[in-house]
């Protein structure tokens, strides 16, 4: 289990719930604007994982919740361990997944080890698209049966998009909405340039807040709640 950061107290990360957050290091995604690139990338330092369950452990009547982040929690083989020793001390647990492991999302969702997941959806489901996205991932199946799974799983969930304008159109988002039509939750997210794995996606402007809303009220008509973040 390779731990690249842990907050021990978050307010924003899980709403409603006071949590700590723990980022899982390696991403199979290489998307230009990733605000977290040393823990994407592997390269950052490790947290000591028995220190974070013993913190996790003597603060369980504190905490409400454990957010599992990344990189992409999935590709790590411990996880599913993890996330028992965690529910062991009877906290709720929210995943972050980019959805390009179903297998594994449907294993922990079946055992119950997950009670929220928030997964991210970097560009309309078009092959050409995802790769520009995400720095060559274009296995857009997977996408497809992540957001199926997940929308037919009983837990609670959302999914995400960030609105980087060096990939993503006002049309592009709009395509996305359409893509999980009738889902809980569709979270629209401002795109961060101050930290970014690709330094000249660090120089691209971000949309408006105005451009923003109009992306929310074009997404609006699919799915039952529209959010924006990061204004």
């Amino acid at each position: 289990m390779k731990i690249g950061g842990f907050i021990k107290t978050t307010l924003s990360d899980w709403d409603g719930k006071v949590s700590c957050l723990v980022f899982l290091a390696g991403c199979n995604f290489s998307c230009p604007y990733c605000h977290n690139p040393e823990i994407a990338k592997g390269t950052c330092e490790h947290v000591d994982v028995d220190e974070v369950i013993r913190y996790i452990a003597e603060n369980s009547d504190f905490l409400e919740g454990v957010v599992i982040s990344g990189g992409e929690p999935t590709l790590n083989g411990d996880l599913y361990q993890f996330l028992k020793e965690i529910k062991k001390m009877g906290l709720g647990i929210k995943i972050d997944t980019n959805g390009s492991s179903p297998e594994v999302l449907d294993d922990i969702i079946g055992a119950k080890l997950v009670d929220y997941v928030a997964m991210d959806i970097k560009a309309p489901l078009a092959i050409d698209k995802y790769r520009q996205a995400t720095g060559g991932y274009g296995d857009v199946d997977a996408i497809k049966r992540s957001i199926c799974l997940i929308m037919g799983s009983g837990v609670g969930y959302e999914f995400r998009t960030t609105v980087y304008p060096g990939v993503l159109s006002h049309e592009d988002v709009v395509d996305i909405a359409r893509s999980v039509k009738g889902a809980e939750r569709f979270c629209i997210q401002q795109f961060r340039p101050k930290i970014t794995l690709d330094p000249e996606a660090g120089k691209v402007k971000p949309y408006s807040v105005k451009e923003l809303r109009a992306m929310h009220d074009a997404a609006k008509p699919y799915v039952k709640r529209v959010s924006v973040r990061g204004l």
